[in-house]
């Protein structure tokens, strides 16, 4: 009981609206002074681990990211394939939520931050699908769980810190999101498809574009492509490591965005700025949940955990599921980064002793991750959406909960086909 007092404290700092980084050093520093009964061992602890935990060269792939996300964000290209994708779509009924969907994706693979693509692209999309009659709840659904393709295609903050913190390669676990990214993108069109033509009235307009403006909306992406195309082949080729492959990314996205005259200077250094804010976020929250890691190690309860599990000898697929149930209860609740650090410290010892592949669990956490996003009570994406569109929250909640179908059903094809995630990864170099 001393042992999980801790956690009561974690849980009582978290309703109460404590930052989550200090919620989980606070909750640390706490059950390591009750385990230990010393404050020499404490303060040694918390002097410490602010290097210890942040000074990982593998830990600079995300900073490098998230600057080629702010770059790509500032360039405006996310409209350039938003407009590309409508010219070739528009004259299909629900095509400009196809094209969000497209959109989603591509801009996903210059970004990495689900959050970040929700709020750019209910920017972009969300005004055309208005004017030409799609409904509220269709085209807030579709951005907002198109925004969770973030999280599965490289590169993938999420994915990055993952493997920092369970000490999976980085680059397999970027590549292994490709494969799944394309599936949830192709069911996710199916599904739309599937809701327009039963309900027609969700998006009664449709338009031909001509064949020289389609042609035009492709030449304006051919940067974006190029870029994904180096990102991609650099990380599967294992030419350059994740780190390099950021600040190379991150260095073309700024130099697409002023060879285009978008990326201004006051972009620059207000993309620099979210950058350095984001990443000090980042890295906070991983001081916080060392500390708090140290007292789960002391504590002994993810031993103790995998003890009990182990000696109950239960089928590993009724462990696993129910897991996965528990990551996306918790999601509905908590942001990717909070949720993954704070559940890993108990998940990851026992998911290996059980046998599963780490790559393969970190793409179905990632999974979990993305339905409580956009699914109720508090759907960070979905707030989000609903904050930029000026959409109210119960439309977008309508939308995102019919098309989670895509993300349910990619799952289970993951779980039932693990080589989905695994192809990739066993063929790098």
């Amino acid at each position: 009981m001393i042992s999980a007092l801790p956690l009561l404290v974690l849980l009582a700092a978290l309703l109460l609206g404590v930052p989550i980084a200090f919620s989980l050093a606070g909750a640390g520093i706490f059950g390591i002074w009750l385990i230990t009964d010393d404050w020499n061992i404490v303060m040694g602890i918390v002097g410490s681990t602010p290097f210890s935990s942040t000074a990982v060269y593998v830990l600079t792939t995300a900073p490098m990211f998230v600057l080629m996300a702010y770059f790509s964000a500032s360039s405006g290209l996310a409209r350039n394939l938003f407009t590309a994708a409508a010219n070739w779509l528009s004259h299909i009924r629900g095509g400009l939520a196809i094209a969000t969907v497209f959109a989603c994706g591509i801009f996903g693979a210059m970004s990495g931050a689900s959050v970040a693509a929700a709020a750019v692209m209910a920017n972009v999309a969300m005004p055309e699908m208005r004017r030409l009659g799609y409904s509220e709840e269709l085209s807030a659904g579709t951005i907002g769980v198109g925004s969770t393709l973030n999280i599965l295609i490289p590169p993938s903050v999420a994915m990055v810190v993952y493997g920092v913190v369970t000490g999976t390669s980085i680059g397999k676990l970027l590549i292994a999101g490709i494969i799944p990214g394309i599936v949830l993108g192709i069911i996710l069109c199916m599904v739309i498809l599937v809701w327009v033509n039963l309900v027609p009235s969700h998006c009664p307009a449709t338009h031909r574009v001509g064949w020289k403006e389609r042609f035009n909306g492709l030449l304006a992406i051919w940067p974006c492509l190029l870029l994904i195309f180096l990102v991609l082949t650099l990380l599967y080729t294992g030419i350059a490591t994740p780190t390099e492959v950021g600040a190379i990314g991150a260095a073309l996205a700024g130099i697409i965005g002023a060879v285009m005259r978008r990326l201004t200077l006051s972009g620059v250094l207000e993309a620099l700025k979210m950058t350095v804010r984001t990443s000090a976020m980042i890295f906070m929250i991983l001081i916080g949940a060392t500390i708090f890691g140290y007292y789960m190690t002391l504590s002994g309860i993810p031993r103790e955990v995998v003890r009990v599990v182990t000696e109950l000898n239960p089928n590993r697929w009724v462990v696993i599921t129910g897991i996965i149930v528990g990551y996306f209860i918790v999601s509905m609740l908590m942001d990717e980064l909070p949720l993954m650090l704070i559940t890993l410290q108990l998940t990851f010892p026992l998911i290996v002793k059980l046998g599963f592949d780490p790559i393969w669990f970190g793409v179905v956490s990632m999974m979990m991750i993305a339905m409580g996003l956009v699914f109720p009570p508090v759907g960070l994406a979905a707030f989000v959406v609903s904050a930029t569109a000026n959409v109210s929250l119960m439309k977008v909640y309508k939308g995102t909960s019919i098309l989670t179908i895509a993300l349910v059903l990619t799952a289970l094809a993951i779980m039932i086909f693990p080589q989905l995630v695994l192809w990739l990864p066993a063929r790098m170099r």
